[in-house]
């Protein structure tokens, strides 16, 4: 549980991030995830924390930040597992609106068929939805789904929340090598055009996955993507989301609280982490001391050095 940021996002500007669910706690064990794999497959939601407790998480962040001038576009639900898995969501939400900044949430959609997950979800500012398949074969093999779950039931849910939600909804589909998408892109691009998406985004993964084979998927198929997309949405509500989101994360002085709040679920190129060390006047010594310490770990992913926090999923 914790509160850390706020961190660059692609698709949210600057991001107070809210951890609200125990490491690695998801219905999904995608292959491509950048925390591993899931070492607590569940679907079922219960209480893991208490609300006020990562309330005051939050508002701690936010006073920290907000003293050191740190401008921040969201708050939002994007833990180290699925967020709607948490049964005290609604209470969360509502606690941390009283901050007045806009609330976000990173969801896999997997629990959406549910109603009081999409009553959560509707007192948000934004949700972001995993559409990875709309086929049964391509979605087991991609997002490695609890035994539980259906996808029928999910995109119905999906297809039902986007007419009761009056926010702003975007999509993340993430690319991977090795799958064949043969018509499938097609049938994504015809299942999101019914929704009331703002933006589809086209991702591929840019930090090191939970599986060794996977890889980027080759230029041909993210621009087919995109061209599909782009006809079935239009121009406007299409895009890529391939680019390394920078190294304009926040600090609140203290490298290792930093680092370690980060790293847990948001893994970090080795230019951002130098850029961190230098905010808090420390030396690479403390970095190297973490490493050794099993704190962190060094991970290579095309070419680039990244960090990551040791979660059981690492070990």
């Amino acid at each position: 549980m914790s509160a850390y940021g706020p961190v660059p996002s692609r698709r949210l500007g600057r991001s107070i991030g809210i951890n609200n669910i125990p490491a690695k706690t998801c219905t999904y064990s995608c292959v491509y995830c950048q925390l591993g794999r899931t070492n607590n497959l569940a679907a079922e939601r219960r209480e893991f924390y208490q609300p006020k407790e990562i309330f005051a998480k939050v508002k701690k962040q936010v006073e920290i930040s907000q003293s050191n001038q740190e401008t921040i576009d969201y708050l939002t639900f994007v833990p180290d597992g699925e967020a709607t898995l948490e049964s005290n969501l609604q209470a969360e939400i509502d606690l941390v609106k009283q901050l007045n900044i806009p609330l976000a949430i990173l969801t896999n959609s997997s629990l959406i068929e549910h109603e009081n997950v999409r009553t959560a979800l509707c007192d948000l500012d934004v949700v972001s939805l995993k559409v990875d398949a709309v086929t049964e074969r391509l979605w087991r093999r991609i997002n490695r789904p609890h035994g539980s779950l259906g996808l029928d039931k999910i995109l119905a849910g999906i297809a039902e929340f986007s007419n009761e939600y009056e926010g702003k909804i975007i999509t993340e589909t993430m690319l991977i090598d090795g799958i064949d998408y043969s018509d499938e892109l097609e049938k994504i691009g015809t299942f999101l055009a019914d929704l009331n998406v703002s933006k589809a985004y086209i991702a591929i993964p840019t930090r090191p996955p939970a599986e060794e084979w996977v890889m980027p998927a080759p230029e041909e198929v993210l621009n087919e993507a995109f061209c599909i997309f782009s006809e079935k949405l239009g121009d406007e509500r299409a895009e890529l989301l391939i680019g390394y989101e920078g190294n304009l994360f926040s600090s609140t002085g203290d490298l290792e609280n930093d680092l370690l709040g980060i790293t847990a679920v948001h893994p970090m190129r080795e230019e951002a982490v130098k850029k961190l060390v230098a905010k808090t006047n420390s030396t690479w010594d403390a970095v190297e001391a973490m490493l050794v310490g099993n704190q962190l770990v060094r991970l290579e992913y095309e070419g680039e050095v990244y960090y990551i926090r040791r979660l059981p999923s690492r070990t």
